[in-house]
């Protein structure tokens, strides 16, 4: 059971459907793939192969998912097409098993003092978006957020964030355009401590172009936020825009260089058919995926639930 509670028919329905583009695409061209074929044969992992990478699992982790395939078939002997799906299933959900890293708690509840998560990511991505859906979401379930405005780079990022504070009714700490992102996190934290809150999210400029500069500035915020509470930030959220397939796994590259990443979120799965990429980041980065963002409501941002992934992938 996950901060989001039990995987109810709802939430099952929701994955669905938000991967219902990756899942068309993948068995209409499997499918396309045995036709004609009573046997998985080379000549079908080769096109597998292709399909996976097609759909953004990335060529190592697609590889790695062959050659177990390849251990199968040839300890079986003969293997039909139509158990391709099955074999198929199995091997990606023993897969993702394997890379399974200690997730950061769910449970938000320590010292008394607030569980700080710390959400980077480059602009565009949805990081805004999954900061308001989060904070909803652990307001449903009694806990006390503030959310902390330290992307003081852009007018619009702290603008947006205020849209989604009046939205979902949690406060909100700023200052103004330009202002020390240390500075908007120490003060958050402050007021998050004053009035004994539970969760502090802080947002973080969305820029890579200068790589030392994002490390200073992450490293600066963390340093800061330690003078108040020892542990912060206890989770550090990178999140990604799933819909970029490759692109994605080339930020949590560079993102996971510049700070210590403990927590992936994977956005917009609903409007893409590269569902594959949260396959492929779990198994390469060794970093859990958290939470996926599978639409537009407010309960469609769901903690990643291994299981219930590879089977609404394969239902």
């Amino acid at each position: 059971m996950g901060i989001f509670g039990i995987f109810s028919r709802e939430k099952k329905e929701s994955l669905d459907k938000g991967l219902s583009k990756t899942k068309s695409s993948v068995f209409n061209k499997i499918s396309r793939a045995i036709v004609g074929k009573s046997k998985v044969d080379d000549e079908v992992l080769d096109q597998l192969e292709e399909i996976l990478i097609g759909s953004d699992v990335g060529v190592d982790t697609t590889l790695r998912i062959i050659e177990r395939i390849e251990k199968r078939v040839s300890k079986e002997k003969y293997v039909g097409t139509e158990e391709l799906n099955t074999i198929l299933k199995d091997e990606i959900a023993a897969l993702l098993e394997e890379n399974d890293s200690t997730v950061v708690s769910n449970k938000f509840e320590g010292n008394g003092l607030p569980y700080v998560i710390m959400v980077v990511g480059v602009n565009g991505v949805g990081k805004t978006t999954t900061i308001g859906k989060l904070a909803y979401q652990l307001k449903t379930l009694g806990k006390t957020v503030y959310l902390g405005a330290a992307d003081t780079f852009r007018a619009a990022a702290v603008d947006q964030l205020v849209i989604w504070s009046e939205r979902v009714g949690v406060p909100i700490v700023k200052q103004g355009m330009g202002a020390d992102p240390a500075s908007v996190a120490f003060d958050t934290l402050k007021s998050a401590i004053a009035n004994k809150a539970d969760v502090v999210i802080i947002d973080t400029a969305g820029r890579l172009h200068n790589k030392v500069n994002l490390m200073n500035e992450l490293s600066k915020i963390k340093n800061v936020m330690k003078k108040l509470i020892p542990d912060a930030p206890q989770e550090v959220l990178l999140v990604l825009d799933g819909s970029t397939g490759q692109n994605a796994f080339e930020q949590a590259k560079q993102f996971t260089k510049a700070t210590e990443v403990n927590a992936l979120a994977l956005t917009k799965l609903d409007g893409t058919a590269k569902g594959g990429v949260v396959i492929g980041i779990s198994d390469q980065f060794k970093i859990p995926v958290k939470y996926i963002g599978i639409g537009e409501k407010m309960e469609d941002l769901q903690m990643f639930n291994k299981q219930e992934f590879v089977n609404s992938l394969f239902s």
